[in-house]
């Protein structure tokens, strides 16, 4: 962490001197450098301790006041070296806030991200700071509040100096990071604001490591997958009126995915919570769910929740819906084998034919509810069911 805070404190020093001194500046003063290093390593332990503090509130998303009590810290952090703090209250979305702070009248523009809150809501089992020599284990040590921590000791080494006065800084600590409220048009709402006026935007999330910095990440969405199939005995599973159920559908569905995607550049998807089984109920909010079933059952329901990461958004509608024509000549093919096997067996279906359909065949056939249905679960088992769609 040390480390870290000594170069992002150097690169916003340099990034600084690069806007306002114009292309022609090729480097930056060797004495504020030196400083910087020694006004870091000066407050390596209060940086300790700054981490240990806000690590041990839990700012799990969802734990809206744990979000607010560590916005309250940093704030205390900022307004200490002359910042001016403003809470953004996002309650309309059902999320704690932002904590926005500001500095300076003009001059370069640097906006500084990070964020409050973690994946470790207030039931997780991973709750508390703890440290074994130089390295430290928590629940936001890395992802992110150490790099909270570092922008406001970095700004600290930059006040000590006396560099802090030679530009404007907007730091920018996001409530709902880990799970954003929605619309976006809200909740991202004071970022974009604040991103429009700055010349230069820093992240300070971990990405690939402390020698190289990130400039461009891909977009992330999020998808649902839903199966229903026939609750029976498991006595009767594979057979042609219950099929292979719920939880054997969607692992082969996500055996598809992983076969056909995985491969993908610059494509990853994560299927993320999973739950099937008689009866389920999950709650997207949490993250968290409720099932039951029986070993004898066939399984009757399952949602799969994940996440998507791609380059575009047409990357994204491309593999969000894969293309059509195969699996509709699949269906197509499938239903003329099914009826022509019903009319050798003297089981015609009654019904208006309609052009491009086999004779014999019609959407509001009258034949038995339970006999369609047993024919729109093969199709769909045979040709890839809703996901192909």
């Amino acid at each position: 962490m040390i480390r870290t805070m000594m170069v992002m404190a150097t690169v916003l020093f340099w990034l600084f001197n690069q806007q306002a001194a114009g292309a022609n500046t090729t480097g930056i003063e060797v004495e504020p450098v030196a400083e910087i290093s020694k006004s870091v390593r000066d407050q390596s332990t209060r940086a300790i301790e700054l981490l240990e503090e806000v690590v041990n509130i839990n700012s799990g998303t969802m734990n809206h006041a744990g979000v607010k009590r560590v916005a309250d810290v940093f704030a205390r952090e900022l307004t200490a070296i002359g910042f001016t703090s403003t809470w953004h209250s996002m309650e309309s979305v059902n999320r704690a806030g932002h904590l926005f702070a500001e500095y300076g009248q003009g001059g370069v523009c640097q906006l500084l991200i990070g964020h409050l809150d973690t994946v470790f809501e207030k039931n997780s089992p991973f709750q508390r700071f703890e440290r074994e020599g130089d390295i430290a284990v928590g629940p936001g040590v890395n992802d992110m509040k150490g790099g909270d921590v570092v922008i406001v000791h970095a700004l600290k080494a930059l006040k000590e100096i006396g560099a802090l006065d030679r530009g404007r800084y907007i730091v920018a600590l996001i409530g709902d990071e880990e799970k954003s409220g929605s619309p976006k048009s809200v909740s991202r709402f004071h970022l974009i604001e604040a991103a429009k006026t700055c010349d230069v935007a820093l992240g300070f999330e971990y990405a690939a490591g402390l020698n190289a910095a990130t400039v461009a990440r891909r977009g992330s969405s999020g998808w649902t997958l839903e199966v229903e199939g026939v609750r029976a005995h498991s006595s009767r599973i594979f057979s042609e009126q219950v099929g292979s159920g719920a939880i054997f559908e969607a692992a082969r569905i996500l055996s598809a995915f992983h076969d056909q995607l995985s491969n993908e550049r610059y494509l990853t998807f994560n299927p993320g919570v999973i739950v099937g089984g008689t009866e389920i109920e999950y709650d997207p909010a949490q993250n968290a769910g409720e099932v039951f079933g029986k070993t004898n059952v066939v399984a009757q329901m399952v949602k799969v929740q994940g996440g998507l990461r791609t380059l575009s958004r047409a990357r994204r509608r491309q593999r969000r819906a894969p293309p059509r024509p195969r699996a509709r000549r699949c269906r197509a093919r499938l239903r003329r084998a099914l009826h022509a096997r019903a009319r050798r067996q003297g089981r015609r279906a009654r019904g208006r034919r309609r052009p491009g359909r086999p004779m014999g065949w019609s959407r509001q056939a009258t034949r038995p509810r339970a006999a369609r249905r047993r024919t729109a679960l093969r199709t769909r088992r045979r040709c890839g069911g809703r996901a192909d769609r």
